[in-house]
């Protein structure tokens, strides 16, 4: 008798063994992101921060003394006399913060649900135009719209509207005006994609469960859209917080926020001690400020989380047959 040999298994094909593992770490993907950071952010809040200790040595010496590392230019940035900038500074961007989501949160959901999808991209494109200009040349525009011989003012008083020039330019009203027109578009993309990603079942469920349109609304979809209502604010508070270019172009004397006035130490006296303490501490008001808002919000959540809380009654129970 001759034994029969057992057939040789052949390897499977290389799609059934699945991908070949890569042996460079995924870590390595944040790299450029990592890089990005520590050079364009990291590294001159650092240079601040180190600058912030030194001491202005002539009026034609830029570059700080630091061999002897104090808290005096500290003392002089606590300087009463510009607590009024930062007030300014802290009203204006709450402000034009809550102005910018009051009138990017129906625009974005109206562009999201109402509007079909082939038109779309059309109107982000159109409200993207805006940041195809420079900054400062949108800021001058509105200097000429705002201004009392400008053609806004001559038509109002043709329409009858007003009987004197218009009066926003040089004002914190004109400042207002400004900073909305300019960060509004950084408040409308974050929630353009908060809504545009929600299922459209959810917000029908509601509806079959007898929720009113403005009850769906309140307790479906902005719940869910939270994120990018936060995300948006955040786009907007902070950098408002550090914008000087739209207080002197629309608001002059009447509108310098503190931006303003770090950006006069460093151009003007050339006392970069002081603007760097200047800055520090407009950072840590930035940051405050936020976590006093996170606080607040949190605190809020809990409340509606409790008041939208449900008790389930055991029908199993003699009271419930």
């Amino acid at each position: 008798m001759t034994m029969t040999e057992a057939p040789e298994e052949t390897p499977a094909p290389a799609a059934e063994r699945g991908p070949k593992r890569s042996w460079v770490p995924r870590s390595l993907l944040a790299i450029p992101a990592w890089v990005w950071f520590v050079i364009f952010f990291a590294a001159p809040v650092a240079w601040i921060l180190y600058y912030s200790f030194g001491q202005q040595v002539d009026f034609f010496t830029q570059i700080p003394d630091v061999s002897h590392p104090n808290f005096h230019r500290y003392t002089e940035a606590f300087n009463p006399s510009y607590f009024p900038t930062f007030k300014r500074t802290l009203k204006i961007s709450l402000i034009g913060t809550a102005l910018c989501l009051i009138i990017a949160l129906p625009f974005s959901y109206w562009l999201a649900v109402k509007v079909p999808q082939r038109w779309r991209g059309l109107m982000l494109g159109i409200v993207l135009v805006p940041f195809w200009t420079n900054f400062l040349v949108r800021t001058i525009g509105w200097q000429l719209i705002l201004s009392p011989d400008g053609f806004m003012s001559s038509t109002l008083q043709h329409l009858g509207v007003i009987h004197e020039p218009l009066g926003l330019l040089c004002t914190q009203r004109g400042v207002q005006i400004g900073v909305v027109y300019n960060y509004l578009p950084l408040m409308i993309l974050p929630l353009f994609v908060a809504f545009d990603r929600m299922d459209p079942a959810l917000r029908e469920s509601s509806k079959d469960l007898g929720a009113s349109r403005w009850r769906t609304f309140t307790q479906v979809t902005l719940p869910i859209a939270m994120p990018g209502v936060i995300a948006g604010m955040l786009l907007v508070f902070i950098p408002l917080m550090g914008d000087y270019i739209t207080a002197i172009l629309l608001g002059c004397a009447k509108g310098s926020m503190a931006g303003q006035l770090v950006a006069s130490q460093f151009d003007s006296t050339l006392d970069w001690s002081l603007g760097s303490a200047m800055a520090v501490m407009l950072i840590l008001f930035i940051l405050v400020t936020v976590f006093v808002f996170a606080l607040i919000g949190l605190a809020l959540r809990a409340a509606v989380r409790s008041h939208r809380k449900v008790t389930l009654v055991d029908v199993t129970s003699d009271g419930g047959k």
